[in-house]
């Protein structure tokens, strides 16, 4: 593939501002904190060098970077500069394409936001039960089609590209698509009438959620045949995380605590059992459910983006009861954190 001089003299710049011991350092300390060895107050660790970009940055619409393989690619190259920048982000970049990468599988209509919006688009539910009940018997659909056509074909083609930046190919983290959570996905096919059969079709709803669950894994075996996962430590969102896989569970927060446990729990375990682990992140209110997933999956840490709207205080007992962590909290959370004597290696300050 032909370069522009842009994406070039991008991808340059960025391989001669990452400097490796500085990396690793980076890297060392997110290892203590994973270790119990952090003794600070909260965990928010510092890059001892940082830099700014030598060019000017594009800002890229995220409308264009959809259609346009190289854009989407100076989108993202634009991330790793600016964390480059900054003292707490990790190196990392993603096949950007929204919340509808695994609901587009199945044949839900792609959603592109209006431009104004300069937002990820997602796609539109079915809001049909017999078309969900066709989608199960139907099977496993292709993971390369509709939105996985272009997952793979960008990560395919920047591993091409980063095979002539060294820094970039070694420091420089491709972390797996948004491939949401198995309830998730199932909201976004369904619609609100996912929430109506609950009650009078559950063994629909667990049939769905079984095919999406190994749909999902599908998907992800083979995005990491091109990137695998690092065997402890792997980066998402500019985080460390240990374990292989993020799970998103916004849809969760619409259930009782004996309906996560009966629909989405068994789907939670079996990807967080399948890559040794991994984060769960939820938006909204989740008190209520997240010391389900603390207790019984192999989350080794969770984010809620919203701490302001949750009992802070029960997430706290909850997740750190189990030997959890909690990535990325707000200064408010963590300063209650403190007051309640949490011990410094179990949370990391998201500010």
């Amino acid at each position: 593939m032909k370069l522009s001089q842009y994406t070039l003299d991008l991808l340059n710049d960025i391989e001669n501002r990452i400097i490796p011991w500085v990396e690793d350092d980076f890297l060392s300390q997110w290892q203590d904190f994973w270790d119990n060895k952090f003794n600070g107050i909260v965990f928010r660790p510092k890059r001892k060098i940082i830099s700014q970009p030598s060019i000017e940055i594009k800002d890229i619409h995220i409308n264009d970077a959809l259609n346009d393989y190289e854009l989407m690619l100076d989108m993202q190259l634009a991330d790793v500069s600016y964390a480059l920048s900054t003292e707490q982000k990790g190196l990392c970049m993603r096949a950007n394409y929204g919340t509808g990468i695994m609901s587009s599988l199945f044949g839900a209509k792609f959603f592109e936001m209006p431009r104004e919006q300069n937002t990820l688009p997602t796609t539109l539910a079915f809001n049909d039960t017999d078309v969900i009940r066709e989608m199960v018997e139907k099977g496993m659909p292709d993971v390369t089609a509709a939105l996985g056509e272009k997952v793979f074909a960008f990560g395919e083609m920047c591993l091409e590209i980063f095979k002539d930046y060294p820094n970039i190919s070694k420091y420089v983290v491709m972390y797996h698509p948004d491939t949401q959570g198995p309830i998730d996905t199932a909201e976004l096919l369904w619609g609100g009438e996912m929430f109506y059969e609950l009650y009078d079709d559950p063994d629909l709803v667990h049939a769905t959620l079984d095919l999406i669950t190994n749909t999902q894994i599908t998907l992800l075996d083979r995005w990491f045949k091109l990137y695998p996962n690092k065997p402890d430590l792997n980066v998402h969102w500019g985080w460390f995380m240990r374990g292989g896989v993020c799970v998103r569970n916004d849809s969760s927060i619409n259930l009782s605590p004996e309906q996560y446990s009966e629909f989405v729990l068994p789907y939670d375990q079996k990807l967080l059992d399948y890559y040794n682990g991994g984060l769960v992140h939820y938006c909204g209110k989740g008190d209520h459910f997240i010391g389900i997933v603390a207790a019984n999956t192999k989350a080794t840490a969770v984010n809620l983006s919203q701490p302001h709207l949750n009992d802070v205080d029960k997430v706290l007992n909850d997740v750190l009861s189990c030997g959890k962590k909690i990535l990325f909290l707000s200064h408010k959370a963590c300063q209650r954190a403190i007051e309640l004597n949490v011990p410094a290696s179990m949370i990391h300050a998201g500010f």
